[in-house]
């Protein structure tokens, strides 16, 4: 079992973050906030795809104003993404769950100092949001764009923030690349107890994004290192709810759908295999009780498989084997072989809800 370094619990909206509570999953729109039909369409998007908490940009003060319309139309948490004026974070402050603000842009302190005196009337809570590329100058002038550079910041917003007695706050300390961020978020760590909200940021399209986020918030999350977390890719907002669920389920950290077991292709495959797997992630995708479940192309690798799969499936030549906690229950033509299997799952799904 991961031990989860004992973090304080805030809350966004109604969704916990930090100690006790489960890894959140976010996500960002990308529609101009302004557009308020437009972003509550995607905001609801998010809540199917299971998105727990979603960010919203808020560029200008048109995008501001259009945040209590979106809140009174949507049920997630939302935080509002600040950068450079800080008057819009008072105004989004009336409406929202979270207030992010990135200290390399944000100004003076006396600006700090009325966010954080809005945030307190309503008790929402703030995220550091300390970005590589965007550092103060004080700490690039001094680190350059390094882990070291970005402990610095964070530490000193934090500290900034805890004089003026705001503890509501949850960090992230974001680079493009997985050593800067794996290195920061592991060096903070050790200096305070406020939830992290892990990231790559600007991580590239699907593919990209899937290994470096993989990389970075897999290791940090088996350190125990971790509280909320966003995939950033450049593509379609429900595969960033995906990854980060999939990231978070082959980590060991939640429990919930199916953990799919399958052979590489390989020349000892007796049947179409990639088709058959492709079927079973299409219609099981509804399940969320966890199950192992096992789809094999042979008879070789699958017995040893099955023995720790809830319900498995062997190909062999012309027929093949359904599998149930290690035990053959059924052999089957080939044709017959996939229906049978996902009888099975379900019929294991409904066992184990009673």
């Amino acid at each position: 079992m991961i031990k989860r370094y004992p973090t304080k619990k805030i809350f966004v909206g109604n969704v916990a973050i930090g100690g006790d509570a489960p890894i959140s999953v976010q996500s960002m729109t990308y529609t101009k906030t302004s557009d308020i039909q437009a972003t509550v369409e995607q905001i609801k998007l998010l809540h199917f795809a299971g998105a727990d908490i979603v960010r919203v940009a808020v560029p200008d003060m048109e995008a501001a104003l259009a945040l209590k319309s979106i809140k009174e139309q949507t049920s997630l948490p939302l935080v509002a993404d600040i950068h450079f004026n800080y008057k819009l974070a008072l105004i989004a402050a009336e409406s929202v769950d979270c207030i992010r603000l990135n200290p390399g842009n944000i100004g003076s302190k006396d600006r700090v100092k009325e966010v954080v005196k809005a945030c307190q009337n309503r008790n929402l809570p703030i995220r550091i949001g300390v970005n590589c590329g965007s550092l103060e100058k004080e700490f690039e002038n001094k680190y350059g764009q390094t882990p070291e550079g970005m402990v610095a910041s964070a530490d000193y917003n934090i500290k900034f923030l805890e004089d003026l007695g705001f503890t509501d706050i949850k960090v992230s300390l974001k680079a493009s690349d997985v050593q800067r961020t794996v290195q920061s978020y592991r060096n903070l760590r050790p200096m305070n107890n406020y939830p992290f909200h892990l990231g790559v940021t600007e991580a590239g399209t699907l593919f990209h994004s899937t290994i470096k986020s993989s990389i970075a918030l897999g290791s940090l999350l088996l350190d125990g290192i971790g509280d909320t977390m966003r995939i950033s890719i450049t593509g379609e907002l429900e595969k960033e709810i995906e990854v980060g669920r999939a990231i978070l389920k082959d980590a060991g950290l939640t429990k919930e759908g199916l953990n799919i077991i399958s052979c590489p292709t390989c020349g000892r495959i007796e049947a179409d295999l990639v088709s058959a797997v492709a079927e079973v992630e299409a219609r099981t995708k509804h399940i969320r009780t966890p199950l192992n479940v096992s789809v094999m192309g042979c008879v070789v690798n699958a017995l040893g498989e099955a023995k720790s799969a809830d319900v498995a499936i062997a190909y062999g030549k012309g027929s093949g084997l359904i599998i149930k906690k290690g035990e053959t229950i059924a052999k089957l033509p080939t044709e017959e072989l996939l229906e049978r299997f996902l009888e099975e799952v379900e019929k294991e799904v409904a066992n184990q809800k009673e």
